[in-house]
């Protein structure tokens, strides 16, 4: 029983891992370069780059489950088609799949549109797979903190709602699906989870809630994307700043909105209830 998990060094990656040691089962973690992970000591460091694919060969030997997930770069596509094909290469019939929320209504934003790919070949070729549909990730807003600080919250993410998801919940709903394949005793159907949090925010709900746990006026930035990209721009890569406007834009478009059931079916997967935005930002204000 091996799980390989792919991006082990990364953000969701490394807390994959964490769940998964100690589990009863093989953990393997791919990382370019071993020495930056910092895993359980019975987690298995594996060297390899998913454009590498003797290296990737090499990894995937004597694994059941994969974990794939991929950076938000300009390959990002190549990877994960690369990686895909080698497992079922390798014969690997479980595998959880990193996507995003939306991921079908988001065709023109770059990492959206080469994740609906990835789905659209895993159901081409009926792969036994789990699709993971993260929503936008709750830390990405320790990024702003300077700004809400002074009384503005500058992310664009307009008035349809986003249902922002704590990345210790999306870890621990990786890890549930990983070990609940990886412990049944033939392939799972494929399916889909979609991973959000408890409340489905707007931009003027984010001020008001800064302002409650600050204490002091916050107020919503308002829509502009064009403004955004060109702040943006001076601290990412153009394309990256481009590619994040165009997810704005499909946030103002179609917000980030779960279905009624897909919360208590989340719930029911992690063992625990969804941690808020709100419980958030009180741990990163007050430590």
């Amino acid at each position: 029983m091996t799980i390989l998990v792919t991006g082990a060094t990364g953000r969701i990656g490394s807390l994959v891992v964490e769940r998964l040691a100690g589990k009863g089962v093989t953990v393997k973690a791919l990382a370019r370069n071993p020495d930056k992970l910092r895993a359980p000591a019975d987690v298995i460091p594996v060297k390899g780059d998913m454009t590498d694919i003797a290296s990737m060969k090499k990894a995937l030997e004597g694994v059941d489950t994969l974990f794939l997930i991929n950076a938000v770069i300009p390959d990002e596509v190549t990877q994960a088609l690369l990686t895909l094909d080698l497992a079922r290469e390798a014969g690997i019939q479980r595998i959880v799949y990193f996507s995003v929320f939306n991921s079908a209504l988001g065709v023109d934003v770059p990492h959206f549109a080469g994740k609906f790919l990835v789905e659209r070949v895993i159901d081409s070729f009926a792969i036994p797979a789990t699709v993971l549909r993260p929503a936008y990730f709750m830390q990405n807003d320790t990024a702003l903190l300077d700004a809400i600080k002074q009384g503005v919250y500058p992310q664009p993410v307009g008035q349809r709602g986003v249902a922002m998801v704590d990345e210790r919940d999306v870890a621990d709903a990786a890890a549930a699906e990983l070990l609940r394949r990886e412990r049944s005793a033939h392939p799972l159907p494929r399916n889909t989870i979609e991973l959000v949090g408890p409340d489905t925010l707007t931009g003027d709900d984010l001020a008001r809630l800064w302002t409650d746990v600050l204490g002091r006026q916050v107020q919503y930035g308002g829509d502009d994307l064009a403004a955004f990209e060109q702040q943006t721009a001076q601290f990412l890569p153009a394309w990256q700043a481009r590619d994040l406007r165009i997810m704005l834009r499909s946030f103002h478009s179609y917000g980030m909105v779960p279905a009624a059931d897909v919360r208590p079916t989340l719930e029911a997967l992690i063992g625990h209830p969804l941690r808020s935005y709100r419980d958030f930002a009180r741990e990163i204000t007050q430590g």
